[in-house]
């Protein structure tokens, strides 16, 4: 999910954005007088040796990890620097070996120093003649990590409740992330440097300091449109580019999520009338109509009562969220029937025993940790001046007064989408740099599924109007992400993981857009 407080803390947190420890600042790259001073960064000797213990599949699969240099601020670049971090699993193939593949997971905030070697049943024996390589975005993971003060355990919402004092309870944890953010350490002096933009940059300095002249890529949602950015910032430095289920380039990450609204609400239907085909089952009624009443009406009680479960109260704002995680994807209908009717029967009174799918999400949301999960994804979003993660109103009630006016047309998404409001309302540090305006002919491949009600199929179109030299594979399915859909045991679509595959291969776009039919 492209992330947000307690909704975006507990989104990120769901879609596995996880920040890491304190920042370390490397001894500045001294660059020789009167040469670029980039030289240093694009020429540095890079020392390759085993990953960390922490990462088990990377060491388990023979990569070797470094550490490359680049700097906190491009525009001092003899000034303070950081450490990004590194893998490399070299190209079994040394006679076609083409050269370089990064990748980026999404987020924004996702680490990725082993998404690459995640790829790598995907790609099958494309992957022989690539070097394939993960990192961490700067003050992620193991690249100069960054963290806020520690938040606590999360606070328990009370017994009585209503919208209005929902929302304002996720103003004042927006309002507190902000602080114990950029107040601990000297974070105040390294929040600034946090940009997709940056991140770009020091996509370039891997690429030089690996000594290829241009790299390849895969990236999905943020990592999709990270990818369009690195497009356009290094047009000639771009080799074979793969970004799947990517974003408007003319909309604000606010507007992006709002956008998300209507896609979402058209997925609940869908999947009321799946679950109504299944009533001898979950028992949540026998026609669509009736399945999303019952969805209403839990929301409705919720608002005014939390519902109590495993131990725990869960908000309205919490339960959509829980309610949107599962519905990206058509293969998780009965695991969010199963939820709903779990949640229907804690709203009534009934003792229940949460399945499997509900219990890890109550797991998480009551981990100490919680809050401080969240950090990656609003490092970047409050960082960018716009597109592709930035662009959040000042004004809190900016956000409420969106909210109630969605629930006309948007009852049970409405809310969630447009009242999430960001750290970023909050934050002192402006960013450094505008959003990044689009518009090249660099050759790009496009995925994108048509149902995508995470980030939705016409952000896609946009974009690809704006990279004027890409082909669109469409999947006509629901789903977030396209690529490699096998690796998270959902059905795959062939057609176009063989597109992306020949095309890593050959260098050859599709001659035309095109469509992979449901199967």
């Amino acid at each position: 999910m492209r992330g947000v407080t307690p909704s975006l803390v507990v989104g990120l947190s769901l879609a596995g954005l996880l920040a890491g420890a304190l920042p370390s600042a490397a001894t500045p790259a001294k660059a020789p007088h009167l040469t670029h001073p980039m030289s240093a960064y694009e020429r540095q000797r890079l020392t390759w040796g085993p990953c960390s213990k922490a990462q088990t599949e990377l060491n388990a699969a023979g990569a070797q990890c470094a550490k490359v240099t680049v700097p906190l601020d491009y525009s001092a670049p003899r000034g303070r620097t950081l450490q990004i971090a590194v893998s490399r699993i070299k190209a079994k193939s040394t006679s076609h070996r083409r050269g370089i593949l990064l990748s980026n997971p999404g987020g924004p905030g996702g680490s990725g120093l082993a998404n690459t070697l995640a790829l790598r049943p995907a790609l099958k024996q494309v992957a022989d003649g690539y070097d394939l390589i993960g990192f961490d975005p700067r003050f992620l993971g193991e690249s100069s990590p960054l963290t806020c003060a520690p938040a606590g355990p999360p606070t328990p919402p009370a017994p009585s409740t209503s919208p209005r004092a929902d929302f304002d309870a996720s103003v004042r944890d927006a309002r507190k992330t902000a602080l114990r953010c950029q107040e601990h350490g000297d974070n105040a002096q390294l929040l600034p440097h946090a940009s997709s933009r940056n991140v770009a940059r020091d996509m370039d300095v891997i690429r030089a300091a690996m000594g290829e002249r241009k790299l390849s890529y895969y990236g999905i949602s943020y990592g999709a449109d990270l990818g369009a950015v690195y497009t356009q910032m290094f047009p000639r430095r771009t080799d074979r580019m793969v970004i799947d289920s990517s974003t408007d380039p003319s909309a604000t990450q606010y507007e992006l999520f709002q956008s998300a609204g209507e896609p979402a609400e058209e997925a609940l239907d869908e999947w009321a009338a799946w679950t109504a085909r299944h009533h001898g089952t979950y028992r949540l009624g026998r026609t669509a109509s009736q399945v999303r009443l019952r969805v209403e009406h839990l929301l409705a009680q919720a608002e005014r009562h939390p519902i109590g479960v495993g131990g725990q109260r869960l908000n309205a704002p919490v339960l959509r969220l829980l309610l949107k995680q599962p519905i990206q994807h058509a293969e998780n209908d009965p695991v969010l029937a199963a939820i709903v009717r779990d949640l229907v029967d804690a709203a009534a009174g009934k003792p229940v025993e949460p399945g499997p799918e509900l219990a890890a999400m109550l797991e998480l949301l009551a981990s100490p940790d919680l809050a401080d999960s969240m950090v990656g994804g609003a490092l970047f979003m409050c960082g960018d001046g716009g597109w592709p993660a930035g662009g959040w109103p000042k004004d809190p009630e900016t956000y409420w007064k969106n909210s109630v006016r969605s629930r006309t047309t948007q009852p049970v998404f409405g809310p969630y989408v447009n009242g999430m409001i960001a750290p970023c309302a909050f934050w002192a540090a402006e960013p450094r740099e505008p959003g990044t305006e689009i518009a090249n002919d660099v050759p790009v491949l496009m995925l994108q599924a048509r149902h995508d009600n995470n980030v939705p199929y016409d952000g896609a179109l946009a974009l690809h109007r704006k990279l004027t030299g890409s082909r669109l594979v469409t999947a006509d399915i629901r789903s977030h992400g396209v690529y490699g859909r096998a690796l998270e045991g959902h059905r795959p679509v062939p057609c176009a993981d063989r597109a992306v595959n020949d095309y890593l291969r050959t260098g050859d776009l599709p001659a035309h857009d095109m469509t992979c039919a449901r199967r």
